[in-house]
């Protein structure tokens, strides 16, 4: 009978093979090599068990990839914190509380990732008024330090707010210009 080295690896059983007296191949199983061979699986399979337990032991060891993560959620986090306290600071009293979208780390802690600032978009009741309210509303959306695309928009409709108040007013003072210079034409 035959025995390849395959079939002697895949049967989890050492084997020595050695030449006899007679000059042929002997398959003989190595108990000692063995042995050690088992000792070492079983080490292996009691250190896989006890992992998971030490990890609940304790939860702050992680990865190194882990720890790489966390350090970019606390910075994304930050970032995302501090540009929406931005848009609240210029924005006084015409944005609402911040939200955000939150993720959660390799730690178990929640981080935010994406936050926004309520705005109300709503015009004066004078044209003056209005203008001042747009001024601050593109002043809010452009107050962080890289703005976002939204951002953008907001700046956008607040400039396009301002100038439809703009023409509003020029229309208004017009008018009063002209009802004033027929008035005068009118008296003499």
């Amino acid at each position: 009978m035959q025995i390849g080295t395959n079939t002697l690896n895949s049967i989890d059983t050492i084997y020595t093979v050695r030449l006899n007296k007679e000059q042929v191949l002997v398959v003989e199983k190595d108990t000692k090599a063995q042995e050690e061979f088992e000792a070492k699986k079983a080490k292996k399979e009691q250190e896989k068990l006890l992992k998971p337990t030490q990890k609940e032991n304790a939860p702050n060891e992680l990865s190194d990839d882990e720890e790489e993560l966390v350090k970019k959620l606390q910075a994304r986090d930050a970032e995302v914190k501090t540009h929406e306290a931005a848009h609240q600071a210029a924005g006084g009293g015409l944005t609402g509380a911040a939200t955000f979208t939150y993720q959660q780390g390799p730690d178990g802690k929640m981080y935010a990732i994406g936050g926004e600032v309520s705005i109300s978009m709503s015009s004066g009741s004078t044209p003056q008024e209005t203008i001042a309210k747009a001024r601050q509303l593109e002043a809010s959306a452009m107050a962080a330090a890289n703005p976002s695309p939204q951002d953008f928009s907001v700046a956008s409709s607040a400039r396009i707010m301002e100038m439809k108040a703009q023409q509003k007013l020029s229309k208004e003072q017009q008018q009063k210009m002209l009802g004033l210079q027929t008035y005068e034409a009118n008296s003499l």
